[in-house]
């Protein structure tokens, strides 16, 4: 085994070995208003879920090279509103684009040709492209020297026409393949998925409940 001592390393090398060991991680692509009313799209791999009772979810962003805030991380502190995407193959190459460097007062969204359209409960923007869209409010924050991890309390959700059966609820699995991140830039798809279940139960559906995802 290859062992390696934490307390002994640099931020820099402990990043790299954890951003690419910790994979495949589904990506936020965070939309967020600015008090000039500009929609800021990010995205952020450092994201997943972390329960339901309340629906609260965390994205983690990092502070640049100066200290500066993302104006992601800004937005948040200055309004309390987000909306987390999850992006699919089709949109993958627009989500990238994404995270390159615009000046604040310059919408991403426009620039990739991604297509805003109103949320239900927040100010800031959805996206229309998005397969599925969370919208968050501020739950609670913690900042650390090279971070802030915001805790978004979920309020609403919006996914694709024929992705959620809300009389069973269920997810057609079948039509949702969600990019992830993987090492370094690499990005891994999500088609081929095999199931493991006791030998006693029968074999999960594709179509799987959401209490067993």
């Amino acid at each position: 085994m290859t062992e390696v001592d934490f307390d002994r390393l640099d931020s820099y090398p402990r990043y790299k070995l954890m951003a690419s060991l910790i994979v495949p991680r589904p990506i936020a692509l965070v939309t967020t208003l600015g008090a000039s009313g500009v929609a800021n799209a990010a995205p952020f791999s450092m994201f997943n879920m972390v329960g339901e009772d309340p629906p609260i979810l965390m994205i983690s962003i990092n502070r640049l090279k100066d200290g500066r805030l993302k104006d992601t991380a800004a937005n948040i502190l200055h309004n309390g509103e987000f909306v987390v995407h999850m992006s699919d193959e089709p949109m993958a190459q627009k989500m990238h684009d994404c995270g390159r460097s615009f000046p604040s007062d310059v919408s991403e969204l426009s620039q990739v040709g991604l297509t805003a359209v109103p949320s239900r409960c927040v100010k800031p923007p959805r996206i229309a492209q998005s397969p599925v869209a969370f919208e968050c409010v501020l739950h609670e924050k913690l900042e650390t020297e090279s971070r802030y991890v915001f805790i978004g309390r979920i309020k609403w959700l919006a996914a694709r026409d024929g992705l959620i059966d809300t009389q069973a609820w269920r997810v057609n699995l079948r039509e949702y393949s969600p990019v992830a991140r993987f090492g370094a830039s690499f990005y891994t798809r999500t088609h081929d998925r095999f199931s493991l279940n006791d030998e006693a139960q029968e074999s999960a559906p594709v179509s799987t409940s959401i209490d067993q995802l």
